[in-house]
């Protein structure tokens, strides 16, 4: 396998991401004051430096708007071809009710101009109310939206595996299912996988390093003591995750095996974590939080690539997951932390 095979995934015949994604999330507020132009300006340092995939959501703010600006700036800068680099994996996330034809179109075509695009490569649907039956009409209509040439292709965001079933008795069609997936929550394998392996469905996984967590940073401190001191929304969530997982002290047994695996590569505890997901079956890509004109990882994340874990590795991180709680068996399927 060369090296620009394992940078990469084919989605579908017609699209390739970066196993690498960066994440919007982090523009739609709650994670420090995005400056606009900075945020522009560093887009472009993200896509020279190879990471093209981006994902976003009607609902993060102005991520769409952002893309829409980038991909201006990309044009008069460096031509045409540049553009066909690009992979914008937007989400539509509607409030549960009624959902028409023209709900869905009006809503379509907002993103397509908002983002300066003729087709969506990647619309992620999500929903958040199963006890509303309107998910299949949606459903329904983007299809045919994906038909008319409007949408590439339909993927979800944070469906379980029952409901991709009904979609799937339903002969709708999707490539993806953005899941939470990472060391600490490993809910994706009970049923998720071995599901999405069956009807050649991609995983997009987020959490994988939780929000930052899962870093060189916070190893060997004492747990956060407020929610002062997990200054984003990412950091708050994951924490969460922590606790019910097993709690801080398991969580650093976890980030000191993590550092042996790094220092033994040569790379950072948040590499290790996200080539952990990245190995793992139906694994198209792992979805990082890029926090624009504040910070940046790109030349950390470009590590990722450059080694592989081997049996021993797995079965050191094992041996810690081995003594926390089962998240399957406190929260439930994917995406169920939400409903």
């Amino acid at each position: 396998m060369n090296d620009m095979t394992k940078k990469c995934y084919q989605l579908a015949p017609d699209l390739t991401i970066c196993r690498i994604v960066n994440g919007m999330w982090q523009v739609a507020g709650g994670h420090g004051y995005i400056d606009h132009e900075l945020a522009i300006s560093d887009m472009i340092r993200y896509h020279d430096a190879g990471f093209t995939s981006w994902d976003l959501a009607d609902i993060y703010g102005p991520a769409e708007d952002f893309i829409g600006e980038f991909r201006r700036r990309l044009l008069t800068l460096k031509g045409k071809e540049e553009l066909e680099r690009i992979q914008a994996l937007t989400k539509w996330v509607p409030q549960p009710g009624r959902i028409t034809q023209s709900i869905v179109k009006e809503n379509i075509e907002r993103s397509l101009r908002r983002m300066n695009v003729s087709s969506l490569d990647l619309l992620q649907f999500h929903w958040w109310d199963y006890n509303n039956p309107y998910y299949m009409d949606a459903l329904k209509y983007l299809s045919d939206l994906r038909d008319e040439g409007r949408i590439r292709h339909i993927g979800l965001t944070n469906f379980d595996t029952e409901r991709i079933q009904i979609m799937i008795d339903s002969d709708k069609q999707v490539v993806s299912n953005q899941v939470q997936y990472s060391i600490i929550d490993r809910r994706p394998e009970v049923k998720m996988v071995p599901f999405c392996l069956e009807h050649n469905i991609s995983l997009l996984a987020y959490g994988s390093i939780c929000g930052g967590l899962i870093s060189d940073l916070y190893l060997g401190r004492t747990r956060p003591p407020s929610t002062a001191e997990l200054n984003t929304l990412s950091l708050r969530k994951y924490m969460k995750m922590i606790d019910a997982w097993g709690g801080w002290n398991l969580f650093q047994e976890l980030l000191s095996t993590l550092k042996r695996i790094a220092q033994k590569y040569n790379v950072s505890i948040a590499n290790v974590a996200t080539r952990y997901i990245l190995d793992k079956s139906a694994v198209a890509g792992v979805i990082i939080g890029v926090r624009l004109g504040i910070a940046e990882h790109r030349n950390n994340n470009a590590q990722v690539f450059n080694f592989n874990l081997n049996k021993s590795d797995y079965d050191d991180i094992e041996a810690v997951c081995k003594k926390s709680n089962d998240l399957f068996e406190i929260i439930g399927d994917c995406g169920d932390e939400y409903r």
